[in-house]
C-alpha cells in the first residue's frame, strides 16, 4: 500500500467514516454472544485486539466489519477476549498498535491499508507478537494480510448497471485515489465494457478511466455534502446508476438517488448497504460486498485453536471463496429483469472458471 501524504491522511480510509471514535481502548460487550464450544472454554485467553483506523468503530462499514468479525469470533471461541482502540490521525497508528504489544495482545489487527507502514515498522521491532492487517500485503513473518480481489465482484456490478440503466449511462466516485479504492472502480468499469461488448451497447461510465487511471475523487470519506454534490453532477450528465467507493460519503449519493423519484439508484461497496445504512435501501441496486468480517473471525479463531497464521500466503477473498460478492438485490428484486439476473450468475461463474478474465493493475499481488 502507498503512503498517503498531506491533507489525505487526515482522511478515512476506503468505505469507512462515519462516525469518528475517540481514541481511547474499547472492550468487548460485558455479555457474550452464545455459541462458544466447551472445548475452548477452560483454555487461556486469547487476547484479540483491533486498531481501527480514523472511521471510528462504528463506520457502518471497514473498521464495523473487521469488529463484527472479532466479535463472531469470541462466539465460536469462548477464549477469545476482544479489544479495540480507534485511531483519529494517521499519527495514532504506531502508538496504538505499540500499545497493544505492551498490553500483550495475542492478535493485533490493524484495519486498512494505510496501516502498512505504521504495521510493518511495529511488528519488525516484536517479531514475538502476531500482527495482522487489512486491504495490505504488509510484509514480516509474523504478519498474516488479509486482502481482496474486490474488483471481480465490482465487475459484476458493472454488467449490472449497464444492463439496468434505463439512460445508458452510469458513474462512479472514490474518496481517494488509493489502490483499495480503484480497484473497485476498475472492475465497474470493466464490468460494463463487457456488457456493452456482448450486447453491442455503448453505456458509458462517467467518474473513471481505467486506461488512464484518472476519475472523480471527493478526497474526502466522511462528507456527505461532497458526495452529494458530484452525485448532482453525474446526474445532470446523465447518470441514472452510481457506484460511490467513499464510506459515509457515499450517502450523499444516496441522498440525491431518494430524492430522485426512482430515476437514480445506488451500488453500495463492503457491507450490504440494506443492512449497514437500511435507511437508503430502497436506493441500493445492489452492494459489492468485501467479506472483511468471515476473514477476521477465521483468523482469529485459527489463533485462539494455538494454530500458526501463515504470513505467506495471507489470505485473499475472491468470487471462488466467498471473499467478495454482490450483495442480494433487496428491494430492486423484482425490479431486476430476470435475464439479466440469469447473465449476472453465469458471469460469475465465468470468472470464477477463468473463461472470464478480470484484470486490475490496483488488484492485491
Amino acid at each position: 500500500m502507498r503512503p498517503v501524504r498531506g491533507k489525505r491522511i487526515l482522511a478515512v480510509l476506503a468505505a469507512g467514516g462515519l462516525t469518528l471514535a475517540a481514541a481511547a481502548c474499547g472492550n468487548a460487550p460485558d455479555e457474550t454472544p452464545s455459541g462458544g464450544g466447551a472445548s475452548t472454554a477452560t483454555a487461556a485467553a486469547y487476547k484479540a485486539c483491533m486498531v481501527t483506523d480514523t472511521g471510528g468503530i462504528d463506520d457502518k462499514s471497514f473498521n464495523a466489519s473487521a469488529w463484527a468479525g472479532i466479535q463472531a469470533a469470541k462466539a465460536q471461541a469462548s477464549n477469545v477476549d476482544p479489544k479495540y482502540v480507534a485511531s483519529t490521525a494517521e499519527a495514532d497508528y504506531e502508538p496504538n498498535l505499540r500499545g497493544f504489544v505492551t498490553q500483550k495482545c495475542n492478535f493485533i489487527l490493524a484495519v486498512g491499508g494505510l496501516m502498512g507502514d505504521a504495521t510493518k515498522k511495529v511488528s519488525d521491532e516484536n517479531a514475538s507478537s502476531q500482527f495482522a492487517i487489512v486491504d495490505s500485503g504488509s510484509t514480516g513473518a509474523n504478519v498474516y494480510p488479509m486482502q481482496f480481489a474486490t474488483d471481480q465482484a465490482a465487475f459484476l456490478a458493472g454488467y449490472l448497471a449497464a444492463g439496468f440503466s434505463k439512460t445508458g449511462t452510469v458513474a462512479t466516485f472514490g474518496g481517494l485515489k488509493i489502490p483499495p479504492v480503484t480497484v473497485f472502480m476498475d472492475g465497474f468499469a470493466d464490468g460494463v465494457a463487457y456488457y456493452n461488448q456482448q450486447k453491442g451497447k455503448s453505456v458509458k461510465v462517467l467518474g473513471w478511466d481505467k486506461a488512464k487511471q484518472a476519475g472523480s475523487f471527493t478526497e474526502d470519506f466522511a462528507s456527505p455534502a461532497k458526495g452529494k454534490a458530484l452525485a448532482n453532477t453525474f446526474v445532470s450528465q446523465g447518470a441514472d446508476i452510481i457506484l460511490p467507493v467513499a464510506g459515509g460519503t457515499g450517502l450523499g449519493a444516496a441522498e440525491v438517488a431518494q430524492g430522485s423519484s426512482g430515476k437514480v439508484s445506488i451500488i453500495w461497496v463492503d457491507q450490504d448497504g440494506c443492512k449497514s445504512a437500511a435507511q437508503y435501501c430502497n436506493v441500493f441496486l445492489s452492494t459489492v460486498v468485501k467479506n472483511i468480517t468471515d476473514a477476521v473471525q477465521k483468523a482469529v479463531v485459527t489463533g485462539a485453536s494455538g494454530q500458526p497464521l501463515a504470513a505467506s500466503p495471507g489470505y485473499l477473498g475472491t468470487l471462488e471463496n466467498n471473499g467478495v460478492q454482490l450483495a442480494p438485490y433487496n428491494q430492486f428484486d423484482s425490479k431486476v429483469d430476470a435475464g439479466l439476473k440469469a447473465e449476472v450468475d453465469q458471469l460469475k461463474a465465468d470468472i470464477i472458471s477463468g473463461k472470464v478474465k478480470v484484470e486490475s493493475a490496483n488488484a492485491p499481488k
